[in-house]
């Protein structure tokens, strides 16, 4: 079989992985933005993820992370034939 071939039968599969890995950035994204949010703002009650007194760094990390996973995952989606 051609590799070429091979490689436009695999395109489906590939954008649904893009697909999953930014709708997961996104959700990372969402949650740990709540989480920096209401903890800013004195709702460490209602913050989801709230667990230690290092939770904004440890916000800011993860808000910095998914940002990067999902940029890599929409260039890399860009690039699908």
């Amino acid at each position: 079989m051609n590799y070429l071939v091979a490689i436009k039968e695999d395109l489906p599969v590939q954008k649904g992985l893009c697909y999953f890995t930014l709708t997961v950035a996104v959700i990372v994204f969402a949650c740990f933005l709540a989480d920096l949010v209401l903890g800013l703002a004195g709702q460490k009650a209602i913050a989801p993820l709230h667990f230690a007194d290092e939770s904004m760094v440890t916000d800011i990390i993860f808000i910095v992370c998914s940002l990067v996973v999902g940029v890599l995952a929409w260039f890399t989606l860009k690039e699908q034939v």
